[in-house]
């Protein structure tokens, strides 16, 4: 099986209150687009727009870990690819970019804890704000309906 994963997180302010939006595809073939499987967002309080974007992968690999355990997917069968539009992020989860921050490498061991949770094959990749509108769309979402209440 293989998942297309798009997150993003965000903070009104910086730090300020904070959402984060998941959208996961399953994909049959490898290129296609595939249907969506999870989609939402939902607020974290107030934070920063980094500790957001981790969240928002947290949070996904949650999600994958409770969907693969309810369709009894194999642990080493599936592909993850995850999109994001955090330079930092993606580069410090791919070991390129150093973390200084105490509390995002705390954040960073509760993802490498979840990947192992999750198994298969999980990929970071950047990508550019506007190829990650789903993502942005449940963040935005997420904040304007807080606002709301």
């Amino acid at each position: 099986m293989n998942f297309i994963i798009h997150t993003d997180g965000g903070a009104r302010g910086n730090p300020g209150p904070a959402a984060v939006g998941i959208s996961v595809e399953r994909v049959e073939d490898a290129g296609q687009t595939g249907k969506e499987i999870i989609g939402f967002g939902k607020t974290i309080g107030e934070t920063t727009n980094n500790v957001a974007e981790y969240k928002a992968v947290i949070e996904a690999l949650l999600s994958m870990k409770d969907y693969l355990s309810r369709i009894g997917g194999e642990r080493a069968e599936h592909h993850i690819k995850f999109y994001l539009d955090s330079t930092l992020v993606v580069n410090q989860l791919n070991g390129i970019f150093k973390i200084k921050d105490s509390h995002l490498r705390e954040l960073v061991l509760h993802v490498r804890s979840l990947e192992q949770d999750v198994g298969g094959d999980i990929t970071y990749h950047v990508v550019r704000r506007e190829f990650n509108r789903r993502a942005d769309f449940f963040v935005n979402q997420a904040l304007d309906n807080e606002e709301h209440l």
